[in-house]
């Protein structure tokens, strides 16, 4: 008897009685109903949130690959928390970053459980090099003269990685098709942002240059890195309209994709994505028409011989450039070399001066992860200093991929980023000559081109701290790598048939 009443009373044992589970749900719903009532008193809204966090919760445990596909669709709607609530010291994109996050949680839960991460793709260079970076930025974060912003960096790091590249990287090896979708998960959701900005930009005045920077808010930070993402993901939305297998009218979609792509890099007025864009569409005509690299390299040489020989004459001639930043395209477009007024080319030299004067300090670990904002103000000189100078450490990073983490993470920190980039494009090449699939050796080549114009902007600018630019690199990265052990796993298994 008391056995069975023991058995009865087993919570276990209740909880799958259906009176039960039927009594717990309409208290769980009166506590909340209750619990709401109360806070919407103090006008606090903040369980308003919990329905919607419950879902995710259960779509991140039962259906993990539906989770990804819906945080990558917002990449680029996702917005900054600071735009709900103002004055705070934090800032992440909603709702994509805390998603990433979980997402991050959940990666390492299930490696732990499902004994690790496929070594193959473990053991290819460009994986390699990223997870040195990560090897480094953790080093240099412990060092950092602001650990808790490079650990911060270090975070944000993460969940970009685990989830961009390392998930990402496994869904294109399950499934070559999920690069498709991937990439017009992608280019579907930016069409749409596009299509609102310029409309924003056109009740502003469309050929007002400084009404790019209010028309992209708040989706982007300002009109670079609108610049920047444009140019990015431009070359694999005109590839599927030049050569690709879609049915006619995907294909007028996807020419209106690169219609809309191409109006925003014109209308961004980003001189450094335009700029990038050309130097992509040289490197292309260089792939296609198969011009060797050593007479690339040779003019290359040339031009650096020409330019240390002639620099002072050149110099000489940019510093007599008076053209400002204009709405006028074609004067917007010679103000590039302005060197003398333009204040936003001064203040980009300005921080690179101060990044140089930060690696000369620090040369081995630099400042720390995420620190240069921070950090580089004192190493600013009178005659440098512009109109839109700052001592706050409110107004961005050192404007180049390479230059900040010289002075955050030390030489090894710039050389590993070096590193990772010309790795990444001989990969692509290699990729590119050995595919046979037609739509994956377009994909191939566009995803370099693409990659090519972020790293050529990434001189001047850096926005690998952003969801928008992570999701379009580590992505890229992951698929040039993802065909690239397909190609191996291909030449492996002919070697055992012969």
């Amino acid at each position: 008897m008391l056995s069975r009443i023991a058995a009865i009373l087993n919570p276990f044992s209740l909880l799958r009685q259906k009176w039960v589970q039927v009594i717990l749900v309409y208290l769980v719903s009166l506590g909340f109903v209750l619990a709401h009532s109360y806070l919407m008193t103090k006008d606090k809204m903040l369980l308003l949130a919990l329905p919607a966090g419950l879902l995710v919760l259960l779509i991140a445990i039962y259906r993990f690959q539906w989770l990804f596909w819906f945080m990558l669709f917002f990449v680029p709607l996702s917005v900054p928390l600071k735009e709900f609530v103002p004055g705070l010291e934090i800032n992440m994109f909603l709702p994509t970053e805390p998603l990433l996050a979980g997402m991050l949680v959940i990666f390492i839960l299930r490696l732990a459980l499902e004994g690790g991460y496929d070594r193959e793709a473990l053991r290819h260079p460009v994986t390699v090099i990223i997870l040195l970076q990560l090897v480094w930025i953790l080093i240099t974060s412990v060092t950092s003269t602001m650990p808790l912003v490079s650990f911060k960096f270090l975070a944000s790091r993460l969940w970009f990685l685990a989830v961009f590249y390392f998930i990402a990287l496994q869904y294109f090896r399950d499934n070559p098709l999920n690069i498709r979708r991937y990439i017009w998960t992608l280019l579907i959701s930016l069409a749409g942002i596009v299509i609102v900005i310029t409309l924003k930009h056109s009740s502003l005045g469309l050929f007002d240059q400084k009404a790019s920077n209010p028309a992209v808010d708040p989706f982007f930070n300002d009109h670079t890195l609108y610049g920047a993402i444009m140019a990015l993901f431009l070359p694999v939305a005109a590839g599927y309209v030049i050569r690709s297998p879609l049915k006619s009218w995907m294909k007028a979609g996807a020419l209106i994709v690169t219609s809309l792509l191409l109006a925003g890099l014109l209308f961004s007025y980003a001189r450094a994505a335009w700029i990038s864009l050309a130097v992509g569409l040289l490197i292309l005509m260089i792939i296609l028409f198969r011009i060797p690299w050593k007479a690339v390299l040779l003019v290359f040489g040339a031009l650096i011989v020409g330019f240390l020989v002639f620099g002072k004459s050149i110099l000489m001639q940019m510093e007599g450039n008076d053209q400002d930043s204009s709405d006028n395209l074609a004067e917007h477009v010679q103000s590039i070399s302005n060197i003398t007024t333009d204040a936003s080319n001064l203040e980009r030299l300005n921080r690179w001066s101060c990044a140089l004067r930060m690696f000369a300090r620090k040369p081995v670990l630099g400042y720390g992860p995420g620190t240069y904002m921070f950090q580089y103000a004192p190493f600013q000189k009178a005659s440098q200093k512009t109109i839109i100078s700052t001592n706050a450490g409110d107004a961005g990073n050192a404007h180049s991929e390479f230059l900040g983490p010289l002075s955050e993470s030390g030489l090894i920190g710039s050389l590993l980023m070096l590193a990772l980039v010309i790795y990444a494009f001989i990969t692509g090449v290699r990729v590119y000559k050995a595919e046979t699939h037609p739509e994956l050796k377009m994909v191939a080549l566009a995803v370099i081109i693409g990659l090519i114009t972020y790293f050529v902007h990434g001189t001047m600018n850096n926005f690998l701290d952003t969801d928008k630019a992570s999701a379009g690199v580590w992505g890229f990265l992951a698929i040039l790598v993802a065909m690239d052990l397909e190609k191996g796993k291909r030449q492996k298994e002919k070697g055992k048939s012969i």
